[in-house]
């Protein structure tokens, strides 16, 4: 059994945490460049370099494979499986089929106005738009190559937890009446209509999940390298009294900042995971970056801004509670997880 668990904590290393790959980096840094290790320089050039092309490479492989399984699951299709279910079953499949189909928050929102305008139920649609940019393929193994698969999966759990209690309430207390006219008025009942799909070939599916590779790596890379700028900075030229004065244990209320303070940014999980590695090496609790990374790929100022402009402000502010209420709940339940058997 001991022999099992060693084999697979090897492959992880080797092929998600890379860790020859950080040997190299730092080999070069001293070796080529002639840079100090105990120096705040290296500290953080190590981190950069080493996270950008780890990072990019775990990207291109998963962003491939993700789009590959997405492939089958066009928004077409997803509305017509959505429509097959009703109540809380059909928000556990929305928040489901959010985890297959990896948008960010913003190329959501179309995707939920035109779930809306086919009519399939709010609260579903909102279950959808939680966790289709907090949950999928690739943030769970890039979660896993910083922390361990532990973490990546109840991660995964919580997140469509959320969802799913999000949407659900939304449901209850039908919240419909608050989407915006235009939406509603040009709902029409495509439920009850055949609509003839294209089947991808195998050739096909395979150029398309390359083209979505090439597109979103497009998209992300910035946001990629100010993500590992930051964590690099923080990594290696921020005191570690200082993280722990803010976002430590000590302070009863880091879960609340560090949620709040990632709300007016936008980013998606790739470029706040890096920010969350340097966090965690610097001894801030899990809870509290978990908090911080949900509450960017789920609360960006962007999508918020979005969305008010096709629901009303008592249902935005509805879906802000929600979602707000269970990252900061899940922050905290990290934290006393960590404090207690970690």
């Amino acid at each position: 059994m001991q022999f099992i668990k060693d084999f697979f904590s090897y492959l992880n290393d080797i092929l998600l945490k890379m860790t020859w790959l950080q040997d190299g980096v730092d080999l070069l840094l001293i070796k080529v460049f002639g840079i100090d290790s105990t120096t705040y320089l290296f500290k953080s050039l190590s981190f950069f370099i080493y996270d950008v092309i780890k990072i990019f490479i775990l990207l291109s492989v998963l962003i491939y494979i993700s789009s590959y399984i997405q492939s089958y699951f066009t928004p077409e299709r997803t509305r017509r499986i959505l429509s097959k279910v009703k109540g809380i079953p059909a928000n556990i499949l929305g928040a489901l089929l959010g985890t297959v189909t990896p948008f960010c928050s913003c190329s959501s929102i179309p995707i939920f106005i035109g779930f809306t305008k086919a009519g399939l139920p709010v609260g579903v649609t909102f279950s959808f738009l939680i966790s289709s940019p907090l949950v999928d393929l690739a943030s769970v193994i890039l979660l896993a190559s910083i922390f361990n698969w532990t973490i990546a999966l109840v991660y995964v759990v919580v997140g469509l937890i959320i969802a799913v209690i999000g949407g659900t309430l939304i449901d209850k207390f039908h919240m419909e009446k608050y989407v915006e006219s235009f939406v509603l008025d040009s709902t029409t009942n495509q439920n009850a209509e055949e609509v003839d799909e294209y089947k991808m070939t195998r050739k096909e599916r395979h150029l398309y999940a390359f083209e979505q590779v090439k597109e979103i790596i497009k998209k992300v890379w910035i946001y990629v390298l100010i993500g590992v700028g930051i964590g690099a900075i923080i990594h290696g030229y921020i005191p570690e009294t200082f993280i722990q004065k803010i976002l430590g244990d000590n302070n009863p209320f880091s879960v609340l900042i560090a949620t709040f303070a990632g709300i007016p940014m936008y980013a998606d999980i790739f470029g706040t995971l890096p920010i969350a590695e340097a966090l965690v090496l610097k001894g801030v609790g899990i809870g509290t970056v978990l908090a911080f990374m949900m509450a960017v790929t789920a609360l960006s100022l962007p999508s918020i801004i979005l969305l008010k402009k096709v629901v009303k402000t008592k249902l935005l502010l509805m879906f802000i509670g929600i979602v707000t209420a269970g990252i900061i709940i899940t922050g905290y339940l990290f934290n006393i997880f960590d404090y207690l058997f970690i």
